[in-house]
């Protein structure tokens, strides 16, 4: 009997689901290594990286509308979003656009974010995205997971080959790249092992004691637990082939899979509780966005952490101020909210970035919908962040002056907003930057400065 060594590796990376998803038994020296693992010490200041991928093009122009470009309302005139009312000068009808600055507005459904706005936490990146003119959802999402603008012989991702080139001093954790679902997405694949966990419930182990007898029974044809000989020389069953596997088939990233269940199971996700009453909706991003939030704070070494939200291709029935996507945005700035609250205080360490494959056109479609567009904004939140602020070489939506006479033109490659984050946030050497996006002329001139250096 063989274990298949895509069970543990995919694209180089460690993927955990098989060992947790409950349907077979934990091995007997798992439950071991969990009882002997001890927790990891919280790390000083050790800075947080949460990448939040919005799959299917994100409309920045609704995301943060434009209320004082005087060609917005004529581009989309049933889908825009209503300018602040004058009066109150802040949009605080929940159909209105809440004012950032005058020129740009919140959409209402992202008001959950408004308190991180006023702290001066949240920071917008508008007309942002790739220079590449394709408009196809797998090709883009690739490239800029690639860390590219369109180059396919690149491989991994610029996340992985950002931790390759900032290696820590010590032995860095199992859990220090950490993607939330069945996969590792390939902005984490590369030559940096990353784990790929889909639910932080399934990998609870039980204690050796409760452990054992079934296990011993089941590889030993109904002997008691396997003495020191058994487990020195080669135990049958389910030992003998997760213990094959380690030994033999998994090597260093096998053992280091285990280590990772061990120390989860000290940090006891089961019993976790969000903080500062933080309510996290019921979606995959929100769930996704609750277990990063347990692994930050049981200090088990995360420094990137990945997760994905779809559903944001609205070709048609889009809506402005209410519709499809007015729901959309009211989950996703929830979520976003939800995980700020909980960590609270370690917020200070941490840096939350949005990003989406690129925008949505300028004017609105015969289904009162957008089509595949190019610029579009990005957020970014966290204790590092200048926010208060819009970050935008504006190019204005004057029809003149748009991308191939359609589309929000892009004014900040999305690699210098990525770049500047893992400078700024992460501590990379900015001459390191190269490494990271490789074709690219990294230069810190380029930053737009909503990371305080």
């Amino acid at each position: 009997m063989t274990l298949s060594r895509r069970i543990f590796l995919r694209n180089g990376t460690i993927a955990l689901a098989a060992l947790g998803s409950g349907s077979a038994p934990e091995p007997w020296f798992l439950a071991r290594a969990a009882a002997a693992a001890g927790a990891a010490g919280k790390p000083a200041g050790r800075k947080v990286l949460v990448c939040v991928f919005q799959r299917g093009a994100a409309d920045g122009l609704s995301m943060v509308a434009p209320f004082g470009d005087p060609h917005y309302y004529a581009l989309r005139q049933e889908i825009a979003v209503p300018a602040p009312k004058a009066g109150d000068g802040k949009g605080n009808d929940a159909t209105t656009a809440l004012d950032l600055d005058g020129y740009f507005g919140l959409h209402p459904r992202l008001d959950a974010l408004m308190p991180l706005w006023n702290r001066g936490e949240l920071a917008v990146v508008h007309a942002c995205g790739s220079p590449s003119g394709s408009r196809s959802h797998f090709d883009m999402q690739d490239f800029m997971e690639a860390g590219v603008a369109d180059d396919k012989s690149v491989p991994g991702g610029w996340a992985n080959r950002l931790l390759a080139a900032n290696r820590p001093a010590a032995k860095p954790s199992p859990f220090r790249a950490v993607a939330m679902g069945g996969n590792v997405p390939r902005t984490l694949q590369g030559d940096v092992d990353a784990l790929a966990i889909r639910d932080l419930s399934t990998f609870g182990l039980r204690d050796e004691a409760a452990a054992t007898p079934r296990l011993a029974a089941a590889g030993n044809g109904g002997a008691s637990a396997p003495g020191p000989r058994a487990m020195a020389s080669g135990a049958t069953g389910f030992e003998g082939l997760y213990a094959s596997a380690v030994d033999e088939t998994l090597g260093h990233t096998g053992k280091e899979s285990f280590d990772a269940i061990a120390m989860l199971k000290k940090a006891d996700p089961a019993q976790y509780k969000p903080a500062g009453g933080a309510k996290y909706p019921g979606t995959a991003l929100g769930r996704s966005l609750l277990q990063v939030a347990q692994l930050v704070k049981a200090d088990l070494g995360v420094e990137v952490a990945f997760v994905e939200d779809e559903g944001w291709d609205t070709h048609a029935n889009q809506g402005g101020a209410v519709g499809q996507l007015a729901g959309k945005l009211m989950d996703f700035g929830r979520a976003l909210a939800a995980f700020d609250a909980d960590l609270g205080d370690r917020m200070a360490d941490v840096t939350v970035l949005t990003m989406s494959e690129f925008g949505r056109a300028v004017r609105q479609n015969g289904n009162r919908g957008t089509d595949h567009g190019h610029g579009t904004c990005f957020l970014a939140f966290g204790g590092g962040v200048r926010g208060g602020k819009v970050y935008a070489d504006w190019p204005t939506l004057d029809p003149d002056r748009l991308f191939e006479d359609r589309d929000l033109a892009v004014t900040t490659d999305f690699r210098d907003v990525f770049g500047e984050v893992c400078a700024r946030h992460l501590g990379l050497d900015p001459a390191r930057l190269g490494k990271v996006f490789p074709k690219h002329a990294a230069d810190p001139a380029k930053f737009r400065g909503f990371m305080r250096a």
